[in-house]
């Protein structure tokens, strides 16, 4: 128990973003429906996400090594904060779609600090628990994520505003945190050549 209190910083962090960024994606959804976007740009909104995702992936482990965890963290944070907001600014599924590149960049480059920053402070023995906890942390908070689409006005700059405060605030509790970052690699690469060869069927499965 006192090795999950530790973490509960990192736990609170990941918790709020995943608030944010679980209720954009249907927002946009009905938000495009409500501006009249098409099936098609509404789907580019979605894929818009994921090419950020990607690029949050081959980013972070780069940065994380050269300022640190938490400015990595705070870093990618305020990007998700800035495509959020400035969804209300202008109505356009080209725009929304570069605001879904930021907020992909800010999930996948938030979650690699996390995970990274657990990892190194985990052991064999507690490796298990601990990843138990906080995936079920994060699955239920993504569930409420979803909840929240009842109580957003699609299409509203408060609805935006919200989210985009969210994001803002789950930058507090890592960057106020006792816990010390831990030490990491100069500038990390993402390789996934060693990744099929260390594990090919975890591999596999991603695929």
């Amino acid at each position: 128990m006192r090795i999950i209190i530790s973490f509960i910083a990192l736990f609170a962090s990941i918790s709020l973003l995943q608030l944010s960024s679980g209720a954009i994606g249907p927002l946009d959804v009905l938000s495009g429906v409500a501006e009249g976007f098409t099936s098609t740009q509404i789907g580019m909104l979605g894929s818009a996400h994921f090419l950020g995702f990607f690029i949050g992936c081959w980013w972070a482990p780069r940065l994380m090594g050269t300022v640190g965890h938490s400015r990595a963290f705070s870093a990618f944070a305020a990007t998700g904060a800035i495509g959020a907001i400035a969804h209300p600014m202008l109505i356009d599924p080209i725009a929304w779609a570069l605001m879904r590149i930021l907020t992909g960049l800010c999930v996948a480059g938030c979650y690699t600090v996390i995970e990274a920053w657990m990892q190194a402070r985990l052991t064999n023995s507690n490796r298990g628990r601990i990843m138990a906890s906080y995936r079920t942390i994060d699955i239920v908070v993504s569930a409420s994520a979803q909840l929240m689409i009842g109580a957003l006005e699609p299409a509203s700059y408060m609805s935006y505003n919200l989210l985009a405060i969210l994001c803002c605030a789950c930058m507090l509790p890592i960057v106020l945190t006792k816990m010390k970052p831990p030490e990491t690699p100069v500038s990390p690469r993402l390789r996934p050549i060693n990744t099929i060869k260390i594990s090919p069927l975890g591999a596999s499965g991603v695929y």
